[in-house]
């Protein structure tokens, strides 16, 4: 079996021209090619079924690419992890698939090659994955990524990638504040929105501007305390800000009615990750009893410096203190008793919760003004 005549002819012109990347609509059986001109239309011409034809279009771009017709990914893309630019720009001339998305996925991934790999494969996976790059996040094509997720969103099923996508394109430089606010009211019909917003935008929620902090009298205390290198008070003083505030009031929104564990499991990352100074020593993987036990000791641990220097200050913040503590080694440990035996989603999963989350969020209560 041989290609066309017309299509061979065209194909070759088509490689001389030197194109920057190459994609092949199999429905409409149309190939295309992106370069510095524009864009190129070549309609097939099959001579056998579709599918054996496009694997001899495709082992052709692979000679002509590679000098192999074996293509992807028996080749070079073994050592993903080593390929050079110049190797990644060959891997967007096969029109393959899963070669654009090895481009997407490489370390070595430029804002020019990440256009070439959108106009290749548009495709929400890509999407997110090439957020991940700050390189990618500050150049042009930050922008376009992140619309795209947000027009993609509401076509989303899964908590799990709609809190991946808030997480990347709330990225600072990415959207306009107005999109920004409209993803904010999305969270009221589906919190798995606000996972997103507690994760990339703590200290920035949409309401906080303009709050005063709930407690002022101590406000000044322990911002002199954090300046002097005190990452407690650094932290109670974030907690009680306006913006703490604000954080605590919709961290406990998602977690008394989450949708599923992917969501509780989020959250209770976040929790851990924004309570961090309060546990120097890393993430904890314990029960609510045992974080509760090891908190009290903490906290009245005179060795504790940190601890003891807010306490002198105004001892009624014990429980404050020990709250922090607590959430800071928020994870996995506090629901393995009851998701370990489970799989249920919804309302079943919370009354089944319910043991472990109540006295959670009284923690969170306690810090609440």
């Amino acid at each position: 079996m041989e290609l066309s005549p017309e299509d061979s002819l065209r194909l070759n012109v088509m490689l001389a021209n030197q194109p920057q990347a190459i994609r092949i609509d199999e429905s409409r059986m149309v190939m295309y090619a992106l370069s510095e001109k524009g864009e190129m239309e070549i309609p097939l011409n099959p001579t056998c079924r579709d599918e054996q034809y496009l694997k001899q279009i495709r082992e052709m771009l692979s000679m002509h690419v590679l000098g192999s017709p074996s293509g992807y990914p028996q080749h070079i893309w073994s050592r993903m992890g080593h390929l050079s630019n110049e190797n990644l720009e060959d891997l967007l001339l096969l029109g393959e698939p899963d070669a654009v998305v090895a481009v997407a996925y490489s370390s070595e991934l430029t804002d020019e090659l990440a256009r070439k790999v959108w106009w290749a494969l548009e495709d929400a996976e890509n999407a997110r994955q090439m957020l991940r790059s700050p390189q990618i996040v500050q150049g042009d094509m930050g922008p376009v990524l992140a619309a795209f997720l947000v027009e993609f969103l509401p076509f989303e099923t899964e908590a799990e990638k709609i809190m991946d996508t808030m997480q990347l394109v709330l990225q600072p430089g990415l959207l306009e504040p107005a999109v920004v606010e409209d993803l904010w009211k999305r969270g009221r019909r589906k919190n798995a929105f606000y996972v997103g917003f507690l994760a990339t935008l703590p200290d920035t929620l949409p309401g906080a501007a303009g709050q005063l902090s709930p407690h002022p009298e101590w406000h000044e205390t322990l911002r002199e305390m954090a300046d002097q290198g005190n990452r407690l008070a650094a932290l109670l003083h974030r907690v009680m800000s306006s913006s703490g505030q604000i954080w605590l009031a919709t961290f406990r929104q998602v977690l008394e009615k989450p949708g599923n564990q992917d969501v509780v499991d989020r959250s209770l990352e976040v929790a851990a990750d924004y309570f961090s100074a309060a546990r120097p020593e890393g993430k904890a993987d314990a029960t609510l009893e045992e974080l509760s036990e090891e908190a009290g000791l903490w906290v009245n641990d005179r060795g504790n410096a940190l601890a003891q220097q807010i306490l002198d200050m105004d001892s009624t913040l014990t429980e404050k203190l020990r709250a922090l503590r607590v959430l800071s080694g928020s994870g996995y440990g506090l629901v393995r008793p009851v998701f370990g035996r489970t799989d249920a989603i919804g309302t079943l999963m919370r009354r089944k919760l319910q043991p472990v989350m109540e006295p959670y969020l009284k923690y969170v209560a306690q810090l609440l003004a």
